[in-house]
């Protein structure tokens, strides 16, 4: 094994995270090296080439404004987002509900006597009072309304968002989100997908003397007297070790762990990893048509439904996504439970059932292109929103980002990108690092 180089800080993980922490590393001079284990960026957010598709794997809405878009804005790379309009929508009993105007006060207006409770809770959200976190939305929203439509809606909305249920979110993390982050207020689709955008930040860590290594596992993060020294990287059939005093991870608190040593850690820093961190599936489909299943141009968000919470036009604002002629969609289902055991088959049919029943003849007028079940070393999300560990790990220069470290209740690449900033700015000011419970 060879030192090849020393680099400033080294990123492990391209997906979200850690592909915007190399980004802003790089863009204020830290020579930054950002390696992944696959052949793609982007990771859980990365896109595949199925049949002339391009195929997102896992998050296809990519938001603007907030942290993320200051992230490309910051590292000068481009971020070629298109906005569809109206961008969300809601499917109740086989009609189109658009909300762009009216918010959830419109949409559950008309569904529930109680919905000004519910509002209420959300104005009083807003200023800060918040249920104390035991209480999961599921609860919290019994204590207002029956109305199985209403509790559909919500837990569709969880599970569109969170990958959770609403028995498993606490209602003080989804009000969190709501209220106070981004919540998807605005967000489009990229026509080359995903990994568009994630080429483009790429190309800007290396434009700024940085490089991006992929197909190059970390084998090692080696720490010596409380800090960390370097990363071992297979580079073909060949080990190298790279020194940095700083070393970013996007792999999860848990295999950052396996990668550095349990010994390294404190038992609680340990302990947390595996029993506060609550891994959340999801199963994605994605298929085309040549005829349009749905007129919306954006996400829609489905009422009643076995599994299934929402479904996305991708085409009618990104044709280049699809060979010509062809209409493409991607649906996600959440199965029950989300963050436990769960029969993969049974859960997949549960979803493509309630496709069939949502668009008649569905079979007969679709080519399925990929149905992928993301869960146990690959899930949705590291863990569900509430449950969330510290960016911190203990161990002097090694920070986790990624969307198992989110700040509380948030979600979504906004919710990845948010943990590189924090992250980037106490590297940047030579903040301690402290893991805290």
């Amino acid at each position: 094994m060879e030192t090849v180089d020393t680099f400033d800080a080294i990123v492990v993980g391209a997906g979200a995270g850690g592909l915007c922490a190399a980004a802003r590393l790089a863009s204020v001079g830290k020579r930054t090296l950002l390696i992944d284990d696959h052949d793609y960026l982007g990771g859980r957010a990365g896109t595949e080439i199925i049949d002339g598709h391009k195929v997102n794997i896992g998050a296809i809405a990519l938001e603007l404004g907030g942290v993320f878009e200051e992230t490309f804005e910051m590292a000068g790379a481009p971020l070629n987002i298109r906005e569809p309009k109206p961008a969300t929508v809601f499917f109740l009993d086989h009609k189109i509900v658009d909300v762009s105007r009216g918010g959830m006060g419109m949409l559950i207006g008309g569904l529930t006597r109680k919905a000004s409770k519910i509002l209420d809770e959300f104005a009083k959200a807003r200023s800060g009072s918040l249920p104390d976190g035991r209480q999961s939305t599921e609860d919290w929203l019994n204590g207002y309304t029956k109305s199985k439509t209403v509790h559909a809606i919500f837990r569709n909305l969880c599970a569109a968002i969170f990958a959770m249920n609403t028995s498993e979110i606490p209602a003080r993390a989804f009000l969190t989100y709501f209220t106070s982050k981004g919540a998807f207020k605005r967000f489009g689709f990229h026509p080359e997908g995903t990994m568009g955008a994630w080429q483009a930040l790429a190309d800007s860590i290396e434009r700024n003397n940085g490089e991006v290594w992929l197909n190059a596992p970390a084998e090692q993060i080696v720490v010596d007297n409380g800090a960390v020294k370097a990363v071992v990287v297979r580079k073909g059939d060949t080990l190298v070790r790279v020194k940095a005093d700083i070393v970013i991870t996007n792999c999860g608190p848990k295999a950052t762990v396996a990668l550095a040593g349990p010994e390294h850690f404190t038992a609680d820093y340990v302990a947390q990893t595996t029993e506060r961190l609550k891994p959340a599936a999801n199963i994605v489909y994605n298929f085309a048509s040549r005829e349009a299943l749905m007129t919306a141009p954006g996400i829609m968000t489905f009422g009643k439904t076995r599994r299934l919470c929402n479904i996305a036009n991708l085409t009618a604002t990104c044709p280049e996504l699809a060979p010509e002629g062809w209409h493409q969609y991607v649906a996600y289902a959440v199965p029950k439970p989300a963050m436990g055991d769960f029969d993969s088959g049974a859960e997949v049919e549960e979803g493509m059932a309630d496709l069939r029943e949502q668009f008649p003849g569905f079979d007969d007028k679709v080519k399925m292109l990929s149905v992928r079940v993301m869960r146990d070393d690959w899930p949705a999300q590291r863990t569900g929103a509430g449950y969330d560990m510290d960016q911190a790990t203990g161990i002097d220069g090694l920070w986790c980002v990624g969307d198992a470290v989110k700040v509380y209740g948030n979600g979504g690449t906004q919710a990845c990108a948010e943990t590189a900033k924090i992250v980037v700015e106490k590297v940047l000011a030579g903040a301690p690092e402290v893991a805290t419970a």
